[in-house]
């Protein structure tokens, strides 16, 4: 294919708010700012926090407090027993829940508005698609390794409630909107159930396998531990790795730190030196960001989350970061104002970033250890 082709518009398209926002972060951070405080004001916390009569940045942080899950369970709990407006402007279409990485799991609604700000995932793919004229990517399918869409349900005020990752909610919901097809279905996962242990991981890796063994997967995306995990069982039941099996052209991978560094050399010998690695940055609560270019960081969705940080110096505007600064972040979604996500990130060249790991007391020491076992002090 060539910049002639007719598909190229559209992909150009696709990804042109985020290109548009990024050229001028503080005012697409303002605008978006102003959308969500619409949405909070279809809720009773956010007309508890007089989101009507915030005007400004200093307004919405004099109004909305920075609040931890904790902060937000028990008004989620009544979410979960049907009183959807304390915090949602509608009925969610899921529950997704995390995986527990800083202890007990974390249950966290997916409205309408909010899946289809995930829908923008595919800008990882689109974007390494654009920058590197690999075209023939998009005419081959997507092996789907994503977690159950539905792991159990719980009582609540009565109802019960069905809950599940958020990668298999978004696949769910949003698979039937790409003609890229995904490889094996969610269904087909969801029908293996919702256990998380070993034996039911090696069945979604069979279902994976045979569905997938004889079709052209040129698209990987998801957690990077998942996929290693794949492919240390395809060599342990096959004798095979995932680059003997298919020719991949892209893999965008998230859910843990150190993707384009530490994680790299063995992520490409398993799938392919000849394969585009690409960093997504997301969480069960939303899809942040992703990889705009050769550099190895991801680039916020300044279009789609309003950002904040909170560093030694007090909170600031994620674009407003110095390069080496870190800090804890601060997202606001259509579902969560001021969400402390407990991540820290540091700032690169704008607009670049990473998250280099949860926000615990050892994470900036470890990153710094890591970047010294891997010489990597000066390479960006």
């Amino acid at each position: 294919m060539s910049a002639e082709n007719p598909i190229v518009p559209i992909l150009q398209a696709f990804v042109q708010p985020w290109h548009t926002a990024l050229e001028n972060p503080a005012a697409a951070q303002e605008r978006l700012l102003q959308q969500l405080l619409q949405v909070y004001g279809k809720t009773e916390y956010g007309q508890q926090h007089h989101a009507d009569q915030v005007g400004s940045i200093s307004d919405f942080r004099a109004a909305f407090p920075v609040q931890t899950y904790a902060d937000y369970e028990p008004i989620l709990r009544r979410v979960m027993g049907g009183d959807t407006y304390a915090l949602l402007e509608a009925e969610p279409l899921g529950w997704a829940m995390t995986r527990g990485t800083t202890g007990d799991s974390k249950y966290i609604p997916m409205t309408p508005r909010d899946l289809e700000q995930r829908h923008n995932a595919a800008r990882a793919v689109i974007q390494y698609v654009l920058h590197s004229q690999r075209f023939d990517i998009l005419l081959g399918a997507n092996l789907n390794l994503s977690f159950p869409s539905i792991v159990g349900s719980m009582e609540v005020n009565g109802r019960t409630i069905e809950y599940g990752y958020a990668t298999g909610i978004y696949v769910k919901h949003v698979a039937s909107r790409t003609p890229i097809k995904t490889i094996p279905t969610q269904a087909a996962i969801d029908d293996l159930g919702g256990d998380t242990g070993r034996s039911a991981w090696e069945a979604r890796f069979r279902l994976a396998y045979e569905s997938a063994k004889d079709e052209n997967i040129t698209i990987l995306g998801g957690a990077a531990q998942v996929m290693v995990k794949f492919a240390r069982w395809l060599r342990k039941t096959h004798g095979l790795y995932p680059k003997d099996v298919w020719d991949f052209g892209v893999l965008s991978l998230g859910s843990a730190p150190g993707i384009n560094t530490s994680r790299r050399p063995r992520l490409l010998a398993l799938y392919g030196q000849g394969a585009g690695l690409v960093e997504i940055y997301g969480a069960t609560e939303g899809m942040f960001g992703q990889q705009h270019d050769d550099r190895r960081f991801w680039v916020p969705n300044y279009d789609l989350y309003f950002f904040e940080v909170e560093t030694r110096r007090g909170i600031k505007l994620l674009h407003e970061m110095e390069p080496g600064e870190t800090g804890s972040l601060v997202v606001s979604t259509p579902v969560l104002p001021r969400y402390k996500i407990l991540d820290v990130i540091r700032a690169f060249d704008p607009p670049h970033f990473q998250c280099i790991g949860r926000d615990k007391k050892w994470t900036r020491t470890a990153y710094w250890l890591r970047r010294a076992i891997d010489l990597d002090f000066l390479r960006t």
